[in-house]
């Protein structure tokens, strides 16, 4: 529970420091790309701890800490980070988001509804602590991730 509240402050201030940023000054285009290419490397690294879990000895807490984590991303306004003029460019490498995800709102709206509910459902169940429905939780989420890459994410 502990955790949980730190998490949830800490997205409130990821929130926040956003919101504040926005009405500033707009960000660079270079700057959204290295967010978003942060933002995804800290999901991809909690997804990593998740599956470890899943695969191997099972630490309810350190899922916990993860499942929130990821949630908490998922909830943070992230298409904000996809703003025009992004498109193209380079962050701390070159963009790998296909054109295509930038003239379809309405289909990665969708593709990010299903994440941000599938993350939010992750983290609930991760506070059973039933490592089964974990793993299975987790093969969803995985799916929206999928989902999203097969549609706009240019292949490494």
């Amino acid at each position: 529970m502990k955790f949980a509240i730190s998490s949830l402050l800490a997205a409130l201030l990821l929130s926040a420091a956003s919101a504040s940023w926005a009405q500033q000054a707009p960000a660079k285009p270079e700057q959204l790309i290295k967010w978003r290419q942060s933002v995804y490397q800290v999901l991809g690294w909690n997804s990593g701890r998740i599956k470890a879990n899943v695969d191997g000895q099972y630490n309810k807490e350190e899922v916990i800490r993860a499942a929130n984590t990821i949630a908490a991303l998922a909830n943070s306004g992230l298409g904000s980070l996809f703003a025009a003029g992004s498109e193209t460019g380079k962050g701390w490498k070159e963009t790998s988001a296909k054109p295509e995800f930038f003239q379809n709102p309405q289909r990665v709206g969708e593709l990010a509804g299903n994440f941000n509910r599938e993350a939010n459902e992750l983290a609930k169940i991760a506070a059973t602590g039933d490592a089964a429905a974990v793993k299975a939780q987790f093969g969803k989420l995985g799916q929206t991730c999928k989902a999203c890459h097969d549609d706009f994410k240019a292949k490494d």
